[in-house]
């Protein structure tokens, strides 16, 4: 089985269309997708696991008399395809009318953007094993211990509809996270791109392991409020809970953070953030999952929250055009701005420590949950290279922390970023950051690890 090419779809949406209308069925959408997917992880500084994954999935639609619903199956033959069609049509006629159900989008102009790349579709796990090799290597001449995870993928997704839309995207993203560990501490590092020539693995491993060492013994130092200065990882982990709020069905529904406060200068002035998908650093689709062409966002500008996603339907209701940020239909998130790109500043890292009297440099972050949503105030705690900053220098490792943040307080508080860069964490996607330095961030408690 082979991922699959535009022609492919659009036989696939052929049959599928032809399966609807011999059921009296006009309006149908497919959603169609393919992945090859490869992962070599490594442990204990050895490679304990290669593994392989191929696959693909239809996903069709229809829409009768203002109900929908959508059937799915990973079978592209004619039979498959009618099977599933045959289900969709049931289960649409099983639903209750959707009054404010909006018709099957239209065509629109897609701005073209590139992100397959041959060097990520063609690697081999030989090619990652050996490259793992030589990470390993690199911590362990350090005395320390190499985990971590090397992937590459390639995929292809595409949008067909009896309205006349026909999208195609082909992607490429390779992956590289290391933590190096050593008896009292660790480091981590990790980077993807959809070009797998852009990832450095080796001063990924080198940069884990100078974490760990630089880490080793660490101070217990008192909790409390400190300057603080973030690394591009916890930027994303971090900021990068609040943006499921600026959408417009959040917002509708009252549960967004922005609810009377959109146009109003919430952040410092530094702060702009934009939902960019043709950022030269970002990945993913030129539309969304309705078939809509993605539009840039200024969500933030010079502080003030500015603007939301809108899905179709939301922007049925509110009277306006679609932003292009919908899920597939019928979906229950709404929209979602998923091409976050926070502006940054020109200072280095180097240059945040060396102007910072006493604070705290944080790798990155894990275990965040939300306190309190309108606040936005998040707990967490930090990981993998904690260091106090004295006098403009790294002087020590410190015991980790949990910490009790809002996030409105961070954004008005950073004094300094540096150029945005992409950025990888324990979001589920990554985002275009800088690392930020901010004053008066509040860690609650030393942990016991």
């Amino acid at each position: 089985m082979s991922l699959l090419t535009p022609k492919q779809c659009e036989e696939i949406f052929g049959t599928v269309q032809r399966a609807a209308r011999e059921r009296g069925v006009r309006d149908v959408e497919v959603l169609i997708g393919a992945g090859s997917e490869a992962l070599t992880r490594f442990a204990n500084n050895t490679i304990h696991q290669n593994v392989a994954e191929l696959s693909r999935h239809v996903s069709i639609r229809v829409a009768i008399d203002r109900r929908t619903a959508r059937a799915t199956t990973n079978r592209t033959d004619a039979d498959g395809l009618e099977d599933a069609v045959t289900q969709a049509i049931a289960i649409t006629r099983c639903t209750e009318p959707d009054p404010e159900l909006p018709p099957m989008a239209g065509p629109a102009p897609l701005t073209q953007v590139q992100r397959h790349f041959t060097a990520t579709a063609d690697c081999t796990p030989a090619a990652r094993a050996r490259m793992v090799t030589e990470a390993i290597r690199i911590v362990e001449a350090e005395s320390q211990t190499a985990a971590g995870i090397y992937s590459t993928e390639e995929s292809v997704e595409a949008l067909l509809n009896t309205n006349g839309v026909v999208c195609f995207h082909a992607e490429t993203m390779a992956r590289f996270s290391i933590t190096a560990m050593a008896a009292d501490s660790s480091g981590w590092a990790k980077a993807s791109s959809p070009d797998l020539t852009q990832l450095n693995p080796h001063e990924l491993a080198r940069c884990a392991a100078r974490k760990a060492s630089m880490s080793a013994n660490p101070r217990e130092v008192n909790a409390g409020r400190y300057t603080v200065i973030l690394e591009p990882a916890a930027v994303l982990d971090l900021v990068g809970q609040m943006f499921g709020d600026f959408s417009a069905t959040a917002l509708t529904d009252q549960r967004s953070f922005l609810n009377e406060r959109l146009g109003q200068a919430l952040f410092a002035p530094a702060i702009n953030i934009s939902d960019d998908a043709y950022h030269p650093l970002q990945s993913g689709a030129n539309f969304d999952g309705e078939g809509v062409p993605r539009q840039r966002l200024a969500l933030v500008h010079a502080g003030v929250p500015s603007e939301v996603a809108y899905s179709r339907p939301a922007a049925h209701k509110a009277g306006v055009a679609s932003t292009g940020h919908g899920f597939p239909i019928p979906n229950e998130y709404g929209e979602i701005p998923v091409n976050i790109v926070i502006k940054g500043g020109d200072a280095t890292l180097d240059q945040l420590i060396a102007t910072t009297a006493r604070g705290i440099l944080v790798t990155r972050l894990w275990y965040i949950r939300e306190v309190d949503p309108y606040e936005k105030i998040m707990t967490g705690m930090t990981r993998d290279g904690t260091f106090l900053v004295e006098h403009g220098e790294v002087v020590a490792g410190v015991r980790n922390f949990r910490f009790n943040q809002g996030l409105i307080q961070l954004l008005s508080n950073v004094e300094a970023m540096t150029p945005e860069q992409r950025a990888s964490g324990e979001e589920a996607f990554d985002m275009v950051v800088p690392a930020m330095k901010a004053h008066e961030f509040n860690f609650t408690e030393v942990t016991r690890f």
